[in-house]
């Protein structure tokens, strides 16, 4: 029988939590490490319809992208959506943990496979982390070369097929702009401008993009894409791979499965 512990045991072998950024919840949520794993789920996020999807699903572990708990209950009350969801967890019997900022940071993690998905060539990482692991150096972001040059729309539109979304914004004065080096980083990355923009990117894509960091970036001659946080829900069928792998090699003998819910909160009109 496989227990929770021993996959999380294997999985911060690939991504330790050593990698995770300062304040972040990280690492296990909710449950008991010693629960036996029959089925464990993949999900970007932990939502109230992810929770019901994997009860429907006889799931017993849920394997997070985003942390369920950014910010502490401050009370029980299960009028509270929040709350009422931690209880139908343990009602449950169900187990969470989530890789956050130690899976962005790992060697073969979220932003290896962002930069994989629009085929970026001479990968390099983007922004050093602090911790150096048995000599190897890891990164949040990567930039490279897209394998030919391309317009700021012309992109646009790879990032829209290749993330499957149906809108994104765009920072840029020319939307003919010819673009060759591109710097990506998962999630909300726009503080990290000014490292893509001495690593010589001609363009930068991450998510949540502010107002006035934008106008910076402008006045800078960077451009950018911001498609939004939900690109990272690649993470889904990503970790299932890794899991089905790591399933095989140490004979767990469970089932693993991804969430088929969306839970991008934004539409286009």
């Amino acid at each position: 029988m496989t227990s929770v512990n021993d996959i999380i045991t294997r999985f911060e072998k690939f991504a330790p939590l050593a990698l995770r950024e300062d304040g972040d919840p990280t690492g296990f949520q909710i449950g008991s490490k010693k629960n036996i794993v029959h089925k464990m789920m993949t999900t970007l996020d932990v939502r109230p319809e992810i929770v019901q999807e994997a009860i429907n699903k006889h799931v017993d572990f849920i394997f997070a992208h985003h942390p369920v708990m950014f910010r502490p209950a401050k009370n029980l009350d299960l009028s509270n959506p929040q709350n009422k969801m931690y209880a139908d967890i343990l009602k449950n019997n169900i187990t969470v943990y989530a890789a956050h900022t130690n899976l962005d940071n790992a060697n073969g993690g979220m932003n290896d496979w962002l930069a994989e998905t629009i085929k970026l060539q001479n990968v390099k990482g983007l922004v050093l982390h602090d911790t150096n692991i048995n000599g190897i150096n890891h990164y949040m972001g990567r930039i490279g070369n897209l394998s030919h040059s391309m317009s700021v729309r012309e992109l646009s539109e790879l990032c829209k097929k290749e993330f499957k979304v149906s809108g994104l914004r765009l920072v840029t004065n020319d939307v003919n702009h010819l673009i060759k080096r591109v710097a990506i980083l998962g999630g909300s990355g726009g503080k990290f401008y000014p490292i893509a923009l001495k690593k010589g990117a001609d363009l930068y894509i991450t998510g949540d993009l502010y107002y006035h960091t934008s106008q910076d970036m402008l006045a800078y001659g960077l451009d950018a894409i911001d498609p939004g946080h939900h690109i990272e829900s690649i993470c889904k069928v990503k970790l299932q791979t890794i899991f089905q792998k790591w399933n095989q090699e140490n004979d767990w003998k469970i089932e693993v499965i991804t969430s088929e819910i969306n839970t991008d909160p934004f539409t286009f009109a």
